[in-house]
Order: structure tokens, then C-alpha cells, then sequence
């Protein structure tokens, strides 16, 4: 494969709307899709390509749409697929594209296979889902659910277990029947026949299940199984069969979210000659900060370290694979919290830190409201909070003993619900996203945070994202160039130079708010360089022998 080989979403920017918390149209506190039609325009001034849109679909909200209970139906709350219909043409009349969320590794328990399933032992649908006897009056085995506590749920009425590894409302659907695999793929070709540009497969790679299911090492009563269900025995043949009837009839875009793979795993997804997928998000950089105990359990975070992942990603993808560059997203708390910094270099951060996802190898994802600089919220009480992961881990570290103090730290550092407060518009009540009450509380600091505020600031975080995005229309060696890293183990600076034919561009960022010189290594031939955007003005009589950086500072580079 040669990363050469040119194609519409390489050389995309890919924003994701996370439709709940976006835009409210009729005053019910919760987003829906009138709502985004109504930003369609702001979303074209930005100058993205492709929405990523997150569920929309019919479903009961247990873990906010990521539980569908009717794949080919659109949620009550957020429109009708008359709405949906409008969305798209207003997207493909602006020259955006859409890509729909795909989420087949679970169904709501209130799916109709699943109504069916429980029934009994010999219904039809019973093999629909992955159904088991316990073992000694206990689960079938010891796998915990991503959600805190048990993978099974004990079902009454024919006295099985049936397999959740997110919510016991989410079960999780047996892709080894043949007819489960059928009905997936013609949901996705009624899809793709109405027009939409790809999908985003949620947790896609844990679809392939190891046969017997066999307990996780261990002490304790729960385990984490992944080793039985990522990357599983058939996933490769699951999503080779998938490209085959589905995908590669079509011109889409498909990334696959896959918890645990490493670079050599990942080119298995979207090698080009593999006939999988086209890209994967890759969960390396965002366990960075998490300790021994886990994603709650924060530790500090270096930068050599952060380098490390970030250029591992890029080097050994490079002519293998295609990287999705993100910091943050509906799962992930916000970055200019987490890897910037939130207080008095707000601006400067959320620049700096777009300059390195809009300057690397792979396709841009941003997630909405990145592009104002929002950050992450600090609620009172766990009565504010609304995701299942955050309640659920809180009530667990309750009853073990931990203080209240130290899981809202947590919740502050990690949770979810940091990403998912609603979209703030302007300085009018609700940050603009609703006339009603809001189904999760508006961070308090979007008075002074929020669109309207930024498109009038020539200086803003926004239209600094939109010069970036231009600019990698303008310079094809930001899409296809090759990275090099240069001073490793740099402990401020992260440097890098990319290279396509006779361009290189050099990439000069501060990630901290203590002011520091960068000299040039020997090893980057110097002759002229001209500036192409930088988060700061350059100071009179500035060179790259020993350029001096404020906090947080951006410099990008094309080297003569």
C-alpha cells in the first residue's frame, strides 16, 4: 500500500455532532435534528467536509442512543426521517458529506430481536444474542461490563444469562448466526442507499467473541475479559465480509472505534489491501493519564511520553495504514482541559493544541464546541451528572469506601458528561441551545464562551480552526507528507517536520506556559523559512536557530 494513493477522506476534516447536546429546536431541552439543520451554515463557514453524526436513532436512552431499539427509525425526541432526509440534502447541498454512527456490536434490550429472544429456549431469535447457563448459581463466567459490574444479566423467564458488556440494556448480539450478520448488513445498505458517506462503527472490534467464553484471570469476583471478545478469533473474517457485501459497493468513508489494537493490529483493519476498513481510532494517547486502578484512577501525563505515542502512530502507519487524529470526543473529556490548559491560556492552548491534530498524518476529527474552546464542566453534585458510566462508578466507589472529594476529582478529570454539556451558542440563557431546560446543565461559563462571541472575534479559537483547515486544502504534504520527530525527549517542546517530495513544513509547538527557546537540530537543512500560521505574531527578526516561544505558543513553517 502507498499512502499516495489519493482519496476524498484523507483529505478530509471530519466534525462530530453529538446531536443531544447540539442545537434544541422546539424548546424541550434536548438537541434534535431541525436543530442542526438551523447550524448547517455555521458548520460551512467553519469548513468542514464530513458530520459525523452520533445515534439519532429510535431508543430507549439508557446509554444515550448508543442503544437502538429500531436500527431503520429515527428517536421521537430528535425528529422524524422526513428531518433526516433534510439534513442530508442540506448537507450534500453545501458540499458536506454524512457519515451515520453503525452500532452492532449491541441492541437495546427493547429491539424487537431481543423481545423475541427472551421469550423462550427454542424461539426463532434466540440465537440473535449470546445466551448461556450460569455456573455454580453464578454467572456463566467472571468478565466484567465496561459499566462496573457483571457482563451477564440473569433473565427470569427461562432462567439463562444473557451476554452485556456495556448496560444490561445493551445486550450484545452473536455474530457467529449467519442471519444476525445478514440482517446488519442489509440495515447498512438501506442506509447506504439513501445517500449517507459512510459510517463510524462503535466498538466494532469486539464483535468476535473467543469460543467458550472462558473465565479472565485474576482475584476477585469480576475480571476484565478482553482478551475473549477484542480483536477476537473472526473479526478480520466478520469485517471482510462486511466490505464485500456492503462497503466496497459504495464510495464511503468507514473508521472503526477498536478499544486495545496496536499499529501492527490496526493496519489489519485498514491496510488497503485488506478490504476492511478505511481508518480505526486507536485508544493509546487516551489512557496516557490513566493509572494502575484504571481510566479513573488520573495520573500526571509527560510530553516525551505523549510524543511517543503520537509519533509510534504516525511512523508505523506511514504507507501501512491511515491514521484518525483526535484529542477528544463524546467519550473523552475535553482537550483543552485535559492537554491544555482551561484558565489564563484558554485561547492559546486550544490553538496550540489544533495545530498538532490539523498538521499530522491521518484525518482530522472535531468534536463539537472544540472549535470554541470549551471546556471541561465542574458540577456541584452527582445530581447534575446524567452518563451511566459516571453514575455507575460513583455508586460502585461509594460502597468501597472512597470520599466523595476524591470521585467527583475524578469525574471532574474523566467523565463524560464533560464533553456531552450542551453547545454553547451565545450569551443568552442556556448558551443559546434551548428556550427549555436543558436534559444536562449548560457549563457556567458559556456567557464568555460560546460561538457568537468567537465569530466576532477575529482572534478567536474559531476562526483560527478555520484558517488551519484551509490550509491543509492548500498543502497537499499536510495530508501525505511524512513526520519526523525531533527533540524526543524534550520535556515543553514538541517538534516535527513533514516532508512530500521537495516540501517541508516544520511544526514548532510549546506545551506549556513557562516561556522557552527552540533551536534548530543540525539535523533539518536551514535555508529560508516562510511562516503559514502560528497562534501568536513572530517577533521582529525572529529565526529558527533560536526562536523564542510564549506559553503554549504555535509556529508552522514552510522550510526553503
Amino acid at each position: 500500500m502507498n499512502n499516495m494513493n489519493r482519496t476524498w477522506w484523507k483529505e478530509s476534516v471530519v466534525y462530530q455532532i453529538y446531536p443531544r447536546s447540539f442545537q434544541d429546536s422546539n424548546g424541550d431541552g434536548v438537541g434534535d435534528i431541525p436543530g442542526i439543520i438551523s447550524r448547517l451554515d455555521y458548520l460551512k463557514q467553519l469548513g468542514v467536509d464530513v458530520i459525523w453524526l452520533s445515534p439519532v436513532y429510535e431508543s430507549p436512552n439508557d446509554d444515550n442512543g448508543y442503544d437502538i431499539s429500531n436500527y431503520q427509525s429515527i428517536m421521537d425526541e430528535f425528529g422524524t426521517l422526513d428531518d433526516w432526509e433534510q439534513l442530508l440534502a442540506g448537507l450534500h447541498s453545501r458540499g458536506m458529506k454524512l457519515i451515520m454512527d453503525l452500532v452492532v456490536n449491541h441492541s437495546s434490550d427493547e429491539h424487537v430481536w431481543f423481545a423475541e429472544s427472551r421469550k423462550s429456549k427454542d424461539n426463532p431469535y434466540r440465537d440473535y444474542y449470546i445466551w448461556r447457563d450460569g455456573k455454580d448459581g453464578r454467572e456463566p463466567n467472571n468478565w466484567s461490563s465496561f459499566f462496573s459490574g457483571p457482563a451477564w444479566e440473569l433473565d427470569e423467564r427461562t432462567g439463562q444469562y444473557f451476554l452485556h458488556l456495556f448496560s444490561k440494556k445493551q445486550p450484545d448480539l452473536n455474530w457467529e448466526n449467519e442471519t444476525v450478520r445478514r440482517e446488519v448488513y442489509d440495515m447498512m445498505t438501506w442506509w447506504l442507499d439513501k445517500g449517507i458517506d459512510g459510517f463510524r462503527m462503535d466498538v466494532i472490534n469486539l464483535i468476535s467473541k473467543v469460543e467458550g467464553l472462558p473465565d479472565a484471570a485474576g482475584e476477585g469476583d469480576y475480571q476484565f475479559g478482553g482478551e475473549y471478545f477484542m480483536n477476537g478469533p473472526r473479526i478480520h473474517e466478520f469485517l471482510q465480509e462486511m466490505n464485500r457485501e456492503v462497503l466496497s459497493k459504495y464510495d464511503i468513508m468507514t473508521v472503526g472505534e477498536t478499544i486495545g489494537v496496536t499499529p501492527d493490529e490496526a493496519v489489519k483493519y485498514v491496510g488497503e489491501d485488506r478490504g476492511e476498513l478505511n481508518m480505526v481510532f486507536q485508544f493509546e494517547l487516551m489512557d496516557i493519564d490513566s493509572g494502575p486502578g484504571g481510566k479513573w484512577n488520573i495520573q500526571p501525563w509527560t510530553l516525551p511520553e505523549f510524543k511517543r505515542i503520537m509519533s509510534k502512530w504516525q511512523n508505523e502507519l506511514y504507507g501501512r495504514g491511515w491514521n484518525s487524529l483526535y484529542l477528544n470526543n463524546h467519550d473523552q473529556p475535553r482537550m483543552v482541559s485535559r492537554f491544555g490548559n482551561d484558565g489564563p491560556y484558554r485561547k492559546e492552548s486550544a490553538k496550540m493544541l489544533a495545530t498538532l491534530l490539523h498538521t499530522l498524518q491521518g484525518t482530522p476529527y472535531i468534536y463539537q464546541g472544540e472549535e470554541l474552546g470549551m471546556t471541561n464542566v465542574r458540577f456541584d453534585s452527582i445530581d447534575q451528572y446524567r452518563d451511566i458510566e459516571t453514575l455507575n462508578m460513583f455508586n460502585e466507589y461509594r460502597e468501597a469506601g472512597h470520599s466523595v472529594e476524591s470521585i467527583m476529582a475524578s469525574i471532574y478529570g474523566k467523565g463524560r458528561d464533560n464533553a456531552r454539556t450542551p453547545m454553547q451558542w451565545s450569551a443568552a440563557p442556556h448558551g443559546g441551545f434551548t428556550t427549555g431546560t436543558p436534559w444536562l446543565t449548560v457549563n457556567p461559563n458559556y456567557t464568555r464562551i460560546n460561538a457568537e462571541e468567537a465569530m466576532n472575534d477575529p482572534d478567536s479559537v474559531f476562526h483560527y480552526y478555520r484558517r488551519l483547515i484551509e490550509l491543509r486544502k492548500r498543502h497537499d504534504v499536510i495530508v501525505y507528507g511524512k513526520y519526523e520527530l525531533l527533540l524526543e525527549q524534550d520535556e515543553q517542546i514538541y517538534a516535527y517536520t513533514r516532508t512530500l517530495g521537495d516540501e517541508r513544513l516544520l511544526v514548532v509547538l510549546n506545551f506549556r506556559e513557562t516561556p522557552v527557546t527552540f533551536e534548530l537540530p543540525d539535523s533539518v537543512p536551514s535555508g529560508s523559512a516562510e511562516r503559514l500560521i502560528g497562534n501568536y505574531e513572530l517577533q521582529e527578526g525572529w529565526n529558527l536557530q533560536a526562536l523564542p516561544l510564549r506559553p503554549y505558543e504555535a509556529q508552522v513553517f514552510k522550510l526553503n
